[in-house]
């Protein structure tokens, strides 16, 4: 039933951002609700109840006795404005769907399924032409799609203060985009419509690295290496343009577009602090060589992506009998720069704040999270778009021993 859901909503449209025109559409974060809410920090942190697939070196901190089933959905509500114009749209997305276990003493493996990123726009503008016949023409823009991964990860304890992983990921999706103009006269209405059509089937490695120093039995400091490299990805890329006259189709080419679409490599660093088994301060830092990765086969098409991430985690009280005591709290935020590029510039600056609290469920040891995010994407140029978007996220944690051997004297 859960990947049947996770299907339905890897159909859907996730996103209403006109920015996802451009590339592949809007990254997604690679996280778990847990780091959603404290920044989207992930690769320095390790967490014995939650999945953390942003680092599979991490996947050594499971215990031997435990099953880790995680799941994850988003809502989120976003108001457009350009300075004049505003609009606002609702919107639902999978976030991720994994499992995590141990095969032995120093290994431990996880399985799941990914967005790696969502294109959904709808918009149009009115194009004024002096000398033209019809002075007035409608052109419409549409996008729906995304890419998709699906991974396997595998991290070893090479150390007793190192652990080292890798996530291979199945990489797949569709991306359309149209482009109508339309043209009216006293007598009869004609257009042009082009359709840009992208198919990926490819791969995604990441590689990553943990070590773990130990000040004191309460103090304890984890630093983080994760690592993607890039590559040109397998891809049927084709263009059909159709011409119309009355609502009637006049004619219709298609051809194919031999083109090179790139995946960018990849660095990320983070460091995470632990007192006492009760605070975590994390901090995370990464960096997309966006500019080196072809798209239609054009180089520097987009700009280098940058993120800063700073988060912190408390729980009260491992020990203390209330429940309260056990609830775990988050705070966070952000700083990014998007890869998006329009007229040779970078095109937006975003920045965002995150809160959320971890509740165990009674009698268990799985949880459930939420996060509230607030997201705002600035335009750098004037008549760029400002989106605010506040984003509600929802995960559940299902956390079982599975392997506990029972014995009856």
């Amino acid at each position: 039933m859960l990947m049947l859901f996770a299907e339905m909503a890897v159909a859907q449209n996730n996103t209403n951002s006109p920015y996802t025109r451009y590339g592949y559409g809007q990254l997604s974060e690679q996280g778990p609700a847990g780091s959603k809410a404290m920044g989207g920090v992930a690769y320095a942190t390790r967490d014995r109840y939650q999945v953390n697939f942003a680092n599979p070196a991490s996947y050594t901190a499971v215990d031997s006795l435990t099953f880790i089933f995680d799941g994850g959905v988003t809502l989120q509500n976003t108001n457009f404005s350009n300075g004049s114009v505003k609009k606002n749209a609702k919107n639902t997305s999978f976030d991720y769907l994994t499992m995590e276990f141990r095969l032995s003493r120093r290994m431990a493996m996880s399985l799941g399924m990914l967005p790696f990123s969502n294109v959904g726009y709808s918009f149009y503008e009115l194009q004024e032409n002096s000398s033209a016949q019809d002075k007035t023409a409608v052109v419409s823009y549409a996008g729906e799609g995304g890419l998709h991964q699906l991974y396997g990860g595998l991290g070893v304890k090479v150390l007793k203060n190192l652990s080292v992983g890798a996530n291979f990921s199945y990489l797949w999706g569709d991306i359309t985009r149209t482009r109508q103009q339309t043209f009216t006269s006293n007598s009869y209405a004609y257009g042009l419509t082009t359709g840009d059509y992208l198919s990926v089937k490819s791969y995604k490695i990441d590689l990553g690295a943990q070590y773990t120093h130990t000040f004191s039995p309460k103090h304890q400091l984890t630093l983080g290496v994760v690592f993607s490299p890039g590559h040109s990805m397998s891809n049927d890329a084709y263009s059909i343009d159709q011409m119309t006259q009355s609502s009637a189709l006049v004619s219709s080419t298609q051809r194919d577009t031999v083109g090179t679409f790139d995946l960018p490599t990849t660095l990320g660093i983070g460091l995470a602090y632990l007192y006492n088994d009760r605070l975590t301060v994390a901090l995370d830092a990464q960096f997309q060589n966006w500019s080196s990765a072809a798209y239609l086969s054009e180089k520097d098409a987009f700009c280098n992506r940058t993120r800063i991430g700073l988060g912190m985690e408390y729980l009260p009280n491992p020990l203390g009998r209330s429940y309260l005591a056990h609830v775990k709290y988050r705070v966070g935020a952000f700083y990014s720069q998007p890869y998006y590029k329009i007229e040779g510039k970078r095109a937006a600056n975003e920045y965002g704040v995150t809160a959320g609290f971890g509740l165990p469920i009674p009698r268990t040891r799985s949880m459930l999270s939420f996060s509230a995010q607030y997201v705002r994407t600035e335009g750098k140029i004037d008549g760029f778009l400002d989106e605010n978007t506040l984003r509600i996220c929802v995960g559940i944690t299902f956390n079982e021993r599975w392997f506990f051997k029972r014995r009856v004297d």
